[in-house]
């Protein structure tokens, strides 16, 4: 546990922030080997300890970062309001010389543009639905804010860079999912709940948040744009559905539900690990972090889920002075309750 922090919301808080910031850093030496190669490694477990003075993250934890301070700066929850300090915050991650760490292409490419001025539905990325979309979106679903405001502000991150639907409706889903477990919801029920919310919001276009997204990627419509996002993100979950309602095996969990590169896979394959391991956290990132896929993101996300359920007891005492951004981890996850991330939204 973080010294010093005893509320129940606080150490949920950040058990998810600092659990995507641990899974991040034990993701990051394995994103490009084969899981023999990471066996050969790590052993069968996998990584299980922090390694480096700092830790240090990827692009993944940057990201989330800047997502959540751009909600910190909003004097109103709004997308006239968020949407500049987004802007801003990504610009500046785009430029940092601490961006060495394998960014994502659509990510760099749609700040670029973003720099340059322009709209940001023109400057994202329409065909992209990689995992950058959700790999950040953690802060999001941290918010006391109703369902509509938490989808509209996941939806908006995304789309800033990456616009496909299925990258909007799968940013919804991750900032749900962390919403409900950290709200107390058993890891096994979310997929169901997800599941639900999914075909709930279907057709659900929203307009105020996204604007004309719709008509720069030419779709036939609002409503078929945004259905065809839910319907890939309704698929994986079956998928999810299916393979944990089998036996473990205990091997590579992409094999389930796809190596996490794209954004409805990283969130399902994050899910199985998370929900494999319920009851041993550190294992959850070990297993995302042992994968033929996209490790760090798979582990990030995992780390969020487990961290949102289960709060900073769930993860090594030490850990939390040995991760790069501690110093942001801990300000972000303990902000006073006038502040957006631990409270109402402003104004």
């Amino acid at each position: 546990m973080i010294a010093g922090m005893t509320d129940p919301s606080l150490r949920r808080a950040a058990g998810s922030l600092f659990g995507l910031a641990y899974g991040d850093a034990l993701g990051k030496p394995t994103e490009f080997l084969t899981v023999a190669e990471i066996v050969r490694r790590y052993g069968p477990a996998g990584p299980r300890e922090l390694t480096g003075d700092p830790a240090l993250v990827t692009d993944d934890t940057q990201m989330a970062l800047a997502v959540g301070w751009a909600l910190h700066e909003a004097q109103r929850l709004t997308p006239e309001t968020v949407e500049p300090l987004l802007r801003r915050r990504f610009v500046a991650w785009s430029v940092s010389p601490d961006n060495d760490r394998a960014p994502g292409v659509t990510c760099l490419r749609a700040c670029a543009e973003l720099a340059r001025g322009t709209r940001w539905q023109h400057a994202a990325v329409i065909g992209s639905k990689g995992c950058g979309a959700n790999m950040r979106v953690t802060p999001v679903g941290l918010l006391d804010v109703d369902l509509d405001t938490l989808a509209g502000l996941a939806q908006l991150q995304a789309g800033l860079t990456h616009g496909h639907p299925t990258g909007l409706a799968a940013s919804e889903l991750t900032a749900y999912a962390v919403r409900l477990l950290r709200d107390g919801a058993e890891p096994a029920e979310v997929p169901a709940l997800l599941a639900e919310r999914a075909r709930e919001q279907r057709e659900t276009y929203r307009e105020e948040w996204l604007g004309d997204l719709w008509q720069v990627a030419r779709a036939a419509s609002p409503e078929t744009f945004i259905a065809a996002g839910w319907d890939e993100c309704l698929a994986i979950l079956d998928r999810l559905r299916a393979a944990l309602a089998g036996p473990d095996d205990g091997g590579d969990p992409c094999r389930h539900t796809g190596e996490g590169w794209i954004a409805e896979e990283a969130l399902a394959t994050a899910l199985y690990c998370a929900i494999r391991h319920a009851d041993d956290p550190v294992a959850a990132l070990a297993r995302g972090a042992t994968t033929t896929g996209d490790s760090d993101s798979i582990a990030a996300l995992a780390g969020a889920f487990v961290g949102a359920a289960l709060g900073t007891p769930a993860w090594p005492a030490d850990w939390a002075t040995r991760i790069e951004y501690a110093d942001q981890l801990f300000t972000l996850s303990t902000l006073p309750t006038r502040h957006p991330l631990t409270g109402p939204p402003l104004g």
